[in-house]
């Protein structure tokens, strides 16, 4: 009953627009309700003191004619009897003695008049006061005295004087007025201050904390009041001011914390993108290297079965020609043992260098030297040119040894018949002497310069390709480079041949000892 009562009125209060409120209509309702109640109270008071006020007036007036009329007509006798003229003024005033039989005059006053005598005279301490009557639906009010001797307070007359009610009505109507403009002029000025008050005191902080509130909602967290009133909205404000900067904060750290996150799955990701690529680079290069293997292993053991089911049905020739074939694939097999062997020592940090005199033009004729069979019989022109200037090096000539080979090396294998390959020693500055081999092969194109360094890499991985290689060389060269403080390069065009070279430092004699340890402890 009572939640159906409650929902009745809810409705009721809605129907008239009165709910819900606002929090300014709310104070506009109740301070106006407070208006009301303390100019109530602040003018209940005057209202009835002017009420007495005029009642008082009206007294002192009537009393002061009752007191002229009773000094100039009245005479009291020695037995205490009143001799007077006949004063009574029918409907206006009316004497009575009270020293003789009053029935007979009582009998001409109404009841309210008759009481009104015996409630004066049986009271002491009061003689006038005003009696209001209606006859025939008009209002009439009467003054009624009791006059007394001065000796005995004897009541000794009374008079009733007729006076028109408009008079007293008048006055108080006029007082009523008065106190209802007085009311409505404060009732006016309370409500300006209230007005004023309510929208600068505690409106206009909230609509501030408001469009702050909505800023922030619509993500501007940048944004700080800047309420200063010194009272509890400025608290307020201030605690909102640090829940922003605490927002901001953890914003901040959340924003580092993805940006970490990010980072780490960004490298994750390259981590993936390497295992994968590395994956892939193993499976080409366990397919390569098993083929490179087993080619020349069934070469030889092939040559090697003709040999022994005929070792004298063959003819010279053939016999050196088989023989031939089984050498070249035995020095292809120890080729690529030894490539396997030289990368697991430069990982394992197990290489060491030999430092000692290098002579550079030396060095390049026996490399030059070592593949004149192999370029005679391709048909392939190679050019020396060995700068004069260059002086004697304190280095490892078997690395340097070691990498020339691997760039003649692969020159030659992509260099067509009749092709050229140029050998160049010299120095581009005084303290560096760089060797480089061009040839004019197939060339190397922008986008695999790079790969070509990476272990188990080649530009062509399929089992098809026609060169052969573990594609390991050009991996070593980079780490024996590294290990003589030098460095490899690498130039070239498509379809214009390629340009491979080493630099490395010159060295002097006086810090032979001191480069052979430092380059050592680098190994």
């Amino acid at each position: 009953m009572r939640k159906r009562i409650h929902q009745i009125y809810h409705n009721v209060l809605v129907f008239l627009r009165l709910s819900p409120l606002s929090l300014a209509e709310k104070c506009r309702m109740a301070f106006g309700a407070a208006i009301i109640f303390v100019l109530i109270l602040a003018l209940s008071i005057p209202y009835v003191w002017m009420n007495q006020l005029t009642q008082k007036a009206v007294l002192d007036i009537a009393r002061t004619k009752s007191d002229a009329l009773y000094d100039q007509y009245m005479k009291l006798t020695k037995n205490g009897e009143i001799i007077s003229e006949k004063l009574n003024t029918p409907g206006e005033m009316q004497w009575i003695n009270l020293t003789k039989n009053t029935e007979e005059q009582f009998q001409q006053l109404s009841n309210s008049q008759r009481e009104m005598l015996k409630l004066l005279q049986s009271e002491k301490t009061r003689d006038d006061n005003i009696l209001l009557e209606k006859e025939n639906g008009r209002a009439k009010r009467y003054y009624i005295r009791i006059f007394r001797t001065a000796d005995s307070y004897k009541p000794i007359a009374a008079i009733i004087m007729q006076r028109p009610a408009s008079e007293i009505k008048q006055t108080v109507l006029m007082n009523r007025v008065w106190v209802v403009v007085a009311g409505l002029i404060a009732g006016a000025g309370a409500i300006v201050a209230f007005y004023t008050i309510t929208q600068r005191v505690i409106l206009r902080p909230i609509r501030r904390l408001r469009a702050l509130a909505n800023n922030v909602a619509e993500g501007n967290f940048d944004i700080r009041s800047e309420i200063k009133t010194g009272d509890e909205y400025e608290k307020l404000a201030n605690a909102f001011n640090h829940m922003l900067d605490g927002i901001q904060t953890a914003q901040e750290k959340s924003r580092q914390t993805n940006i970490q996150l990010d980072a780490k799955i960004s490298e994750l990701s390259e981590r993936n993108i390497e295992l994968f690529k590395a994956n892939k680079v193993k499976g080409e290069f366990l397919a390569n290297i098993s083929h490179e293997f087993r080619t020349p292993l069934n070469a030889i053991l092939g040559f090697a079965e003709i040999l022994r089911e005929k070792p004298g049905g063959l003819d010279e020739e053939k016999t050196k020609k088989y023989a031939e074939n089984i050498i070249t694939g035995g020095n292809r097999l120890l080729n690529m043992i030894n490539d396997l062997l030289e990368m697991a020592k430069t990982e394992a940090g197990k290489m060491k260098l030999h430092i000692d005199e290098t002579s550079i033009p030396a060095l390049c004729n026996a490399v030059v030297g070592s593949f004149a069979a192999l370029t005679k019989k391709q048909k392939i022109k190679i050019r020396l040119t060995v700068d004069e200037n260059i002086p004697t090096l304190y280095t490892d000539a078997g690395k340097i040894q070691q990498v020339l080979y691997n760039f003649l090396s692969n020159s030659i294998k992509f260099t067509p018949p009749k092709g050229k390959i140029e050998i160049r020693a010299e120095m581009p500055d005084e303290k560096t002497v760089r060797i480089s081999v061009k040839d004019t092969g197939c060339g190397i194109a922008e986008t695999d310069k790079e790969k070509i360094f990476e272990k188990f890499r080649q530009v062509d991985g399929s089992i098809t390709r026609k060169s052969t290689g573990s594609g390991l060389g050009l991996a070593i060269c980079n780490e024996l480079a590294a290990m003589l403080a030098g460095s490899i390069g690498l130039e070239s065009q498509p379809e214009k041949g390629s340009t491979f070279w080493l630099d490395i430092p010159v060295t002097r004699p006086e810090n032979k000892e001191k480069t052979a340890e430092q380059k050592n402890k680098t190994a």
